[in-house]
């Protein structure tokens, strides 16, 4: 108990200084200091809103929103929750963007829209476009490269190599091991 209240003292301080946007702990609802701007890190616990965030991200046991976000994610034991734009690299078992991504999201479970860039993830379920989706089970309306058991895409512009591909602008709609863009023929 003793070195909780040093922590969350050490927190308070470090809130109060000059550089108030700099770093941010949020617990819940209580957020120090109150900003919708962090530059610098933010920690969370349980859970932690901020409209706009660049720099680091820690969720511990924690589920981290932000509308955008620049910079490092770190979901441990927690997820990352992106309602608009992000760029940068997520890291978590769950990462939710609901806007445009650029850049890499590693995690169990990657739900997103557009990815310019990497999911890689158990299960990576996009409802736009995705660049390169890395997984046991890859979802998208649309795939350049997709790898994994199984792999499912409306507009393949690429390849998908797994178990199970099935496209529709592939060369066949459904195909083992290996699916092409059927337009290239």
């Amino acid at each position: 108990m003793k070195r909780v209240k040093i922590l969350l003292g050490i927190l308070f301080l470090l809130s109060s200084m000059s550089f108030a946007t700099g770093f941010q702990f949020n617990l819940m609802d209580i957020q120090v200091p109150a900003s919708e701007d962090v530059s610098g890190l933010r920690l969370n616990l349980l859970y932690g809103k901020t409209a706009n965030v660049s720099g680091v991200d820690f969720n511990l046991i924690a589920i981290g929103e932000s509308d955008n976000f620049k910079g490092l994610q770190f979901g441990f034991i927690g997820a990352n929750k992106v309602n608009n734009s992000f760029t940068g690299l997520g890291m978590g078992i769950v990462n939710m963007h609901k806007g445009p991504s650029t850049g890499v999201l590693l995690g169990l479970v990657n739900m997103s829209e557009n990815v310019e860039g990497i999911q890689w993830g158990a299960i990576n379920y996009s409802t736009g476009r995705s660049t390169v989706d890395i997984g046991l089970v890859n979802i998208s309306q649309g795939a350049a490269f997709q790898v994994g058991l199984f792999n499912m895409t409306d507009d393949l512009t690429g390849v998908q190599l797994g178990l199970i591909n099935m496209a529709r602008t592939g060369f066949l709609p459904i195909f083992p091991f290996i699916n092409i863009d059927g337009r290239i023929f």
